[in-house]
């Protein structure tokens, strides 16, 4: 089986490519430039293919002679979902077999940006006569690695939204994991799936987790947007008004989900939840 994978060596999509090689697929990396190759061979990726996601020559060059796809979106961008589709359609023209999408949970939320762009890859896959998986994963817990050493120092964990709001997360290890299944085998084939851990907590409680973990008090901040976007140095463009509105979405409604009972029956184990990841991520900070 060999992969094409878009994001080998992202934050996130990276960690799908050690579960496709535990499993005996061969990994193709999609990359943008011979720097992002060396680190992609570095990861483990046998192949990489130099493509552009804006271009379709190049992504139908990429996609020949693989049996599968991987992908992810680059978020917030403003064609978003035009890249999206464009992968799909590359691959049904080079005779991919297998598409695994990588989305986002609720996709019918059209205020976001970043989550109504997944639905037009959805129905570009479910039209294209390949087989398809997507994958519908709600917030990241690895999200919260970029702020942790702020966190630490300042003893306050903001994001620019109610923190008594609920939201959900999800460890990408697990949906790594969907990912990997979903292309070297066949239980997964046309396939929509939610991918959470269980329940969902407001930032009041994940600072007390916080605090616990680490041995010392955390405190749940609540800064204006354009605050947080100034400190976590978000530059003007689409990326910083695709996060405006989604925060002001969580502001007003949270991030539902939390059903872990799909991921759960996939993975046939309990899912990794968000205690164990604030404590793994406290006991791997304290190492280094």
């Amino acid at each position: 089986m060999k992969v094409l994978m878009v994001g080998a060596t992202g934050q996130y999509a990276s960690l799908v490519l050690p579960e496709l090689k535990q499993r005996g697929a061969t990994v193709r990396a999609l990359v943008r430039d011979e720097r992002k190759s060396n680190a992609a061979r570095q990861q483990g990726a046998e192949e990489t293919a130099i493509a552009d996601l804006n271009d379709s020559d190049s992504l139908r060059a990429a996609a020949t002679g693989v049996d599968g796809v991987f992908h992810i979106n680059p978020a917030f961008t403003s064609n978003e979902a035009e890249l999206g589709v464009a992968m799909v359609e590359a691959a049904k023209a080079a005779g991919v077999q297998k598409f695994v999408f990588s989305g986002a949970i609720h996709p019918s939320i059209s205020k976001m940006s970043n989550h109504a762009a997944k639905r037009s890859v959805e129905e570009a896959l479910y039209e294209s006569g390949m087989e398809f998986t997507v994958l519908q994963p709600t917030m990241f817990m690895q999200t919260l690695d970029n702020g942790w050493n702020a966190v630490i120092a300042q003893g306050r964990f903001s994001l620019p939204y109610s923190k008594s709001a609920k939201a959900s997360y999800v460890d990408y290890r697990d949906v790594a994991e969907v990912a990997a299944l979903a292309l070297t085998g066949n239980r997964l084939g046309y396939g929509t799936f939610e991918l959470c851990a269980p329940g969902m907590v407001n930032r009041v409680e994940l600072a007390a987790m916080m605090s616990e973990a680490i041995g010392s008090t955390i405190e749940a901040g609540e800064p204006s947007f354009d605050e947080w976007a100034q400190a976590a140095h978000i530059p003007e463009g689409s990326r910083r008004e695709g996060m405006r509105t989604m925060y002001a979405d969580y502001d007003q409604h949270g991030f539902p989900g939390g059903n872990a009972l799909v991921l759960q029956a996939i993975l046939e184990r309990e899912p990794r939840t968000l205690r164990q990841y604030i404590q793994e991520l406290a006991n791997r900070k304290v190492a280094s």
